[in-house]
């Protein structure tokens, strides 16, 4: 995948990343009003009295006004990606909104989704400012890189930590997990209930994601694991309803093809 391709794809599928999470927090507006359980005035109590500055500019941002006119303004720069290539301002916009944004929900809304956006914006950021001094092409691969090794170590933790855990590598999680999804608990003659149907994709699971820094080492390799990728985050959607995950990740997958292509 060349380097115009992949930051192109980065662009547009973060783009929709960050346009389904704001509409969420738009459908959630009335839970954020001066009555709502997830009122500002209450939240503010966290940070500590003796902190003046931050007390002035997150009362000015998380108010209900202030919390309308941001994710406004954030609907409009994810809007903006589809249209033409980030800028450095749009870049920062980005991430500081979404540090606001991880302040506003106590650190995160929706787990690792939020994290993985944290790292898009970080990169895209980070790749904006070294452009100025090294230019645009260089800039996007210091971005391509940033956004790779995050996702790639993302997935081998996951893997790493599954492979030492006895309820994974023996099946029982498989089940348990399922159970809580949005088809509610599986029925006692489900296939996905079966031990050994259970400790196969268990195991697939933990082999697919531990090996995931084998992507680097070969382009073909890298569509693989990829490809598998978006599988996993289609079904974790279609079990779980979790949409923001595989926009999230799918948003760092061309990074990570990109990325491929350095090695051999």
């Amino acid at each position: 995948m060349s380097l115009n391709l992949a930051s192109r794809c980065v662009e547009i599928l973060f783009s929709l990343s960050l346009l389904v999470q704001t509409l969420e927090y738009f459908k959630l507006l009335p839970y954020t009003q001066e009555e709502g359980i997830w009122a500002w005035h209450l939240q503010r109590a966290d940070i500590p009295s003796n902190q003046r500055f931050a007390h002035w500019m997150f009362d000015i941002l998380l108010t209900p006004l202030g919390y309308k006119t941001l994710l406004a303004l954030r609907l409009t720069a994810a809007l903006s990606l589809v249209l033409t290539s980030v800028s450095i301002w749009g870049a920062w916009f980005l991430l500081l909104s979404n540090l606001v944004l991880l302040v506003r929900w106590r650190g995160a809304f929706n787990g690792g989704s939020d994290f993985m956006t944290l790292v898009l914006t970080c990169g895209l950021a980070l790749g904006q400012t070294c452009a100025l001094f090294v230019g645009d092409a260089m800039g996007w691969v210091v971005a391509l890189w940033y956004i790779s090794i995050h996702s790639i170590t993302s997935y081998f933790m996951s893997g790493w930590v599954k492979l030492i855990s006895k309820e994974w590598i023996t099946g029982i999680c498989m089940p348990i997990f399922l159970n809580t999804g949005v088809f509610g608990p599986l029925s006692s003659g489900s296939v996905l209930a079966q031990r050994p149907i259970a400790v196969l994709c268990s195991w697939g699971f933990i082999l697919w994601e531990a090996l995931m820094p084998l992507a680097l080492v070969n382009v073909k390799l890298a569509w693989v694991f990829c490809s598998i990728a978006l599988v996993f985050h289609f079904l974790v959607f279609l079990f779980f309803g979790l949409n923001r995950f595989f926009w999230a990740w799918a948003a760092s997958l061309p990074a990570i093809l990109y990325c491929s292509t350095w090695v051999f």
